[in-house]
């Protein structure tokens, strides 16, 4: 089993934990569409095509609209939660891949990988405001709590960028190892944890200082070490634990956030690339993009539960009510 455990524990475990009533929605890279899991039944409720690849997804703060960027068609779409389709089409720059929203709602960041820039985009319009030049193949993105700062990575110049969003420029650069390829703010806003896949690293970042103050690297045995490759990376709200998508390892670290020491692996399915948590962050949900499938992992107990098959190669996952 890819969970690691026996299957009458996995039963067991999955007895134990509490239903959700949550909706999960998982956009299936090469299946261009998006699947929509039942949090309680853990069943796929219904698959909605979107697009040619699929990947970056997230949620209105509202909750009432999920844009997926669809990389290929050079666009993001609109899904109405409500009513489960597509009702709208945003500009996004060319080859959107991961993107972030302002805490208000009304505009979007997305990382153009083509043409190595950030779209701004008003939501309400759907029309660009205008561009910031990053580095080479931009790609992870993150957003401060207090939506004043936007930070991208950019994989082949190894570097996290600061943007002021209200200048709408760059305003600082932080050199990583190789391949940063996701990046997320603590909930206090202070640090910037980004993830590097060639590197096999996590910096950890003084958002204020714009320095690195930790490289955490990772050990698993029985994993060659070009195996591990961290991307997708979470930090709980109350600051205490992170976790981290090793991609081919198969496994997702969990990180004490204050000590910064590996506490351990949890094995999952196969090339694990993003992770999101539910809204009381009683679970995790990782994509598994060669076992198109995600893991449900019950964060109390540490323990991957339920393996629940989606659509081909799942990259991006969001969590709504």
């Amino acid at each position: 089993m890819r969970t690691g455990l026996l299957p009458a524990v996995t039963v067991l475990l999955a007895l134990a934990m509490p239903a959700a009533a949550e909706t999960i929605y998982v956009s299936n890279e090469k299946g261009n569409s998006v699947s929509v899991v039942d949090g309680q039944s853990l069943n796929v409720t219904k698959t909605i095509p979107v697009g040619k690849r699929p990947r970056g997804i997230l949620l209105s703060p509202d909750g009432k609209w999920l844009y997926v960027c669809v990389s290929d068609d050079h666009t993001i779409k609109v899904v109405d939660v409500a009513k489960q389709q597509v009702v709208r089409t945003l500009a996004s720059g060319p080859d959107p891949e991961q993107f972030v929203i302002s805490p208000d709602g009304s505009l979007i960041y997305a990382a153009n990988e083509d043409d190595n820039t950030v779209t701004i985009v008003d939501v309400a319009k759907g029309t660009a405001l205008g561009k910031v030049k990053v580095g080479v193949e931009p790609e992870g993105m993150a957003i401060s709590p207090d939506g004043k700062t936007v930070v991208v990575t950019s994989e082949t110049t190894s570097m996290v960028h600061f943007i002021d969003a209200t200048g709408r420029n760059i305003v600082g650069n932080v050199l990583v190892d190789n391949r940063p390829r996701a990046a997320i703010f603590t909930a206090d806003g202070k640090q910037v944890w980004a993830t590097a896949e060639i590197g096999a690293s996590v910096s950890v970042i003084d958002a204020a200082a714009r320095k690195v103050i930790k490289r955490i690297t990772f050990d698993i045995p029985g994993v060659r070490r070009d195996q591990i490759q961290p991307v997708g990376v979470r930090v709980s709200r109350d600051g205490k634990l992170a976790f981290v998508a090793l991609g081919p390892a198969n496994r997702v670290a969990v990180i004490d956030a204050h000590s910064f020491e590996v506490k351990s692996y949890l094995l999952v399915g196969q090339r694990v690339w993003q992770l999101a948590f539910n809204a009381d962050e009683t679970r995790l949900y990782t994509t598994n993009g060669v076992s198109n499938d995600i893991s449900v992992i019950d964060v109390p107990a540490l323990k991957v539960v339920k393996s629940v098959t989606v659509g081909q190669a799942p990259w991006g996952v969001a969590v709504g009510p």
